[in-house]
């Protein structure tokens, strides 16, 4: 039995040999996934690979010490990589010393935003972006990853776009300078990784590859031949830093910052609760934020880029047993290892190897299928998806979110601008009101006009209502009833009564017409309260039902007569 005074944070039984092997045994499988993807991603982020290996020691050991779920793995993932390369490179240059002071600078603010974030208990902020937008933006920014790729897949000059369509004219036009032997390196890379993965996918492909790639190039002599080698890879653990810290460079990159923190957490929140809810636990976002803010924060003083949870690992993690957080710390242990006795084997790693192991993982990204499952179910978000897809492909990815979310935000505003309005009948086997135009064989009559409020009622709705009304009593001239159901509404401003109450004093004195409300629920009556409403409209609020006011009113809606039926409207 394991030390038993030591329990694993998030978990409530004591840490024995059984969960040590489990967690041991995912850390080894991931531990065979992280040292090629961090090496990638950090090249994909226009850093040195090594840096995505020193972002993934310390910072999964801190995150594991304060989350709250258990089997995140977090990294450096592409999307994130990405955005840095994006952000950082808009005022740096890559490969410069500057670039990579910016990307260490940005990881600390990263933490900072995400921390107080948590702090503040801000995690709801993320609930602003939809998850439409969200599958659009990745799956637009998984084709700028694979296509900014090309360069090292193919051997040719590409430039440091965010444009696909900039990026497919660099690409056509480089085809000319083609280097051979990088292309089928490529190439050869991406068949293997696909085919390894159909045969097995518990095959660490990616390992092999980079292992076999390594002793080609060096056997061969490749390198000599033109084919881009990473070089040398610094050993050792990384030395501690500090982030240089200037208002002008916080100015430059605070965005890219923000966007980061916020995307990340999303990101992080969304695979974390996934697998919480196979495995019956729950994970609090607050404490995540907090988990994530503290590895960015403490991870930048060891030369990291931002890191985020990695849907990939974390399922890999899930599916390998793993069952606490000392996964990530066994991880984040193997890889230090690397550092200290192996980083100089990667010498002769072709960066066309990497590419394609970045291509491979990012095209699963691409959600298609999640375009067509909208569009089916509810257009309007197959629209904001769409939206932020191009927006993402021809713009530029840090304007993909921002206008995709926007755009949604503003569908949402349109649909609390427009209350759903409906007209119903009465249906005398179910005894109950439904749409007459769906049920068209509900009863209606002319002199009678019922409303159904679906939705709480506001200055920005009401005067839709309105319109809806007077529209309505335009078409039913004989109208001398109108009752509005309320049984919907859960909240209603002081200016939506105001504005009632001026419609019901005119179409009293010009039609001649009464306005009854029914239904309305406690807090909304309360208000109604204050605004006078329980000594001017007594009598026309107190009804509970539509069938209880049309009883006092002696209106039958089950008998036919020879002037007809009447109509009745539900909001």
């Amino acid at each position: 039995m394991i030390d038993r005074k030591y329990i694993p944070i998030n978990m409530k039984e004591p840490y024995n040999r059984n969960l040590f092997l489990k967690d041991l045994i995912a850390a080894i499988t991931l531990f065979v996934m992280l040292v090629p993807q961090g090496m990638a991603y950090a090249m994909l982020a226009g850093l040195p690979p090594v840096m995505g290996l020193y972002a993934s020691t310390l910072p999964p050991v801190i995150y594991a010490l304060f989350a709250s779920s258990r089997h995140l793995s977090v990294g450096p993932t592409a999307i994130t990589s990405l955005l840095v390369f994006s952000g950082i490179s808009a005022v740096g240059q890559p490969g410069t010393p500057e670039y990579v002071t910016l990307v260490i600078l940005l990881a600390l603010l990263v933490g900072i935003f995400q921390f107080l974030f948590g702090v503040f208990k801000l995690g709801f902020i993320v609930r602003f972006i939809s998850p439409s937008v969200l599958s659009g933006y990745t799956s637009a920014a998984a084709i700028i990853i694979a296509l900014s790729q090309l360069k090292n897949l193919l051997g040719i000059e590409v430039g440091n776009y965010f444009q696909v369509h900039l990026l497919l004219n660099d690409a056509v036009k480089g085809m000319m300078d083609l280097h051979w032997i990088t292309f089928f390196i490529g190439i050869g890379s991406i068949i293997f990784l696909v085919g390894m993965k159909k045969l097995n996918p518990r095959i660490p492909a990616a390992l092999l590859l980079i292992l076999f790639s390594i002793v080609v190039v060096y056997r061969f002599r490749l390198d000599q031949l033109g084919v881009n080698i990473v070089g040398m890879v610094p050993s050792g653990f990384p030395s501690l830093v500090f982030p240089t810290l200037t208002l002008g460079a916080v100015q430059q990159i605070i965005l890219p910052a923000l966007t980061i923190a916020l995307l990340g957490f999303m990101e992080s929140i969304a695979i974390g609760k996934s697998i919480a809810d196979k495995e019956k636990y729950k994970i609090n976002p607050n404490r995540e934020l907090k988990a994530l803010g503290l590895a960015n924060m403490f991870g930048s003083f060891f030369q990291i880029l931002p890191i985020n949870g990695s849907f990939s690992r974390s399922a890999v993690n899930h599916q390998s047993g793993g069952a606490t957080q000392m996964v990530s710390i066994f991880t984040g242990g193997f890889i230090l290892l690397t550092l200290l006795l192996f980083t100089s084997y990667f010498y002769y790693l072709p960066t066309s190897v990497l590419a394609a192991i970045i291509i491979v993982a990012v095209y699963k990204l691409i959600d298609l299928k999640q375009l067509k499952n909208l569009i089916k179910v509810k257009r309007v978000d197959g629209w904001s998806w769409f939206v932020t897809f191009l927006v993402t492909l021809f713009i530029g990815i840090q304007w993909g979110i921002l206008i995709g979310a926007i755009f949604s935000f503003f569908l949402l505003l349109s649909r609390m601008f427009r209350p759903n309005i409906i007209e119903v009948g009465y249906l005398e086997k179910e005894k109950v009101f439904r749409d007459v135009k769906r049920f068209p064989q509900a009863r209606t009559q002319d002199d009678v006009i019922i409303l159904r409020v679906d939705s709480s009622i506001h200055f920005a709705n009401i005067y839709y209502l309105e319109e809806k009304l007077m529209d309505i009593i335009r078409l039913k001239p004989n109208a001398k009833l109108v009752i509005i159901d309320f049984s919907g509404v859960n909240d209603m401003d002081a200016s939506a009564f105001t504005v009632l109450e001026e419609l019901h004093d005119r179409l009293k004195q010009e039609n001649n017409l009464d306005i009854y409300i029914v239904g309305m629920k406690g807090p909304v009556r309360d208000t109604a309260n204050k605004a006078g409403w329980n000594k001017r409209y007594e009598k026309k609020i107190g009804f509970f039902t539509i069938e209880q006011l049309l009883e006092h009113k002696k209106i039958d809606l089950t008998s036919v007569n020879e002037e007809g039926l009447p109509f009745i409207y539900m909001i």
